[in-house]
């Protein structure tokens, strides 16, 4: 289809219709477009079809004469396992018409998001890498931020695609952009998430009610996201999931791998960051304890649990 801007008529494949990926594919069919979705999971596949979505029996299936293909899937081989693998779940690459244009916008390494845009055009088609940030609450409600990376010509012509599932979308480079400002966004989140955390259990220990931290900090240099929006304690942010007993939200099984992300990113690039490393060995074994399927922001209990024993060991 070339530069032009993908509108309604154009079909999209939505492969990934999990917690993320099933609202992303029904806000698409809410603003009408045509969209055929597959998932490995069956629970997925009804609650997508109970959206408007069509299922389809195979990945592969559903990319058949789409314009688009949008992926959200759990990490790298998972990509590479659907664009090029046998199998219901693999196959899009050989499955898509020529010049469609590929969508990832699963959280992957920047390595891999250079590697699978490698893998599309290499098979004749387009690909932009557009992971997000909102959580399960912003692919509810299409409010969604998506860093972009790939060339001004795809972005243009994925647009309106992307502006019914997000508020901010922002091209932010070249193959691996996206996921580049992903990484770091995260990093800055779960670092910020336990310092927000350490403060509100320090405030309680000094005597501070969670309302009073909160209305010095949500309006002087302490403000950010963790505090202001996911705060980590009930009561000041009715909507931050410390109000749900901590329901993801934004797992933290999920901070665990993007923190592992960030520092495979250090690594690579030999960035001296001693609270990037620090945050993804805490997550890591916040994980590991059982908080995996809670938010992250329940990192808090960890803290207090820490601190009522007397701190670290």
């Amino acid at each position: 289809m070339g530069s032009e801007v993908l509108g309604v008529e154009s079909r999209i494949a939505f492969i990934g219709l999990g917690h993320m990926g099933g609202p992303m594919a029904a806000n698409l069919v809410a603003a009408g477009y045509q969209v055929t979705g597959f998932d490995v999971v069956p629970a997925a596949l009804e609650a997508a079809s109970g959206a408007g979505v069509v299922v389809a029996a195979s990945a592969s299936a559903a990319a058949e004469g789409a314009d688009v293909i949008v992926t959200m899937l759990p990490a790298g081989k998972h990509v590479f396992a659907a664009f090029e693998g046998e199998g219901p779940g693999g196959g899009l690459l050989a499955a898509a018409r020529p010049g469609a244009l590929f969508l990832e916008c699963s959280t992957i390494s920047v390595e891999d998001a250079r590697t699978a845009h490698e893998m599309v055009v290499a098979s004749g088609h387009r690909g932009l890498d557009a992971p997000v940030s909102g959580g399960v609450v912003g692919a509810e409600a299409g409010t969604l931020t998506f860093m972009v990376g790939g060339s001004e010509e795809d972005f243009a012509a994925a647009g309106g695609i992307l502006g019914v599932m997000g508020r901010r979308i922002v091209l932010c480079g070249g193959p691996g952009s996206g996921q580049a400002a992903k990484v770091c966004n995260n990093m800055i989140l779960g670092v910020s998430m336990i310092a927000v955390s350490e403060a509100f259990v320090l405030g309680e220990k000094l005597g501070l009610t969670h309302q009073a931290l909160f209305d010095v900090a949500a309006n002087a240099s302490g403000q950010c996201w963790s505090l202001t929006t996911n705060c980590p304690v009930p009561g000041p942010v009715p909507a931050s999931p410390a109000n749900r007993d901590y329901q993801p939200g934004f797992a933290g099984a999920l901070m665990a791998k993007d923190l592992g992300l960030a520092v495979e990113a250090l690594n690579a690039t030999g960035v001296d960051a001693v609270l990037g490393r620090m945050a993804e060995e805490i997550y890591r074994e916040f994980a590991l304890g059982g908080g995996a399927g809670t938010d992250f922001s329940g990192i808090i209990n960890t803290i207090r649990d820490g601190s009522e024993r007397g701190g670290a060991d």
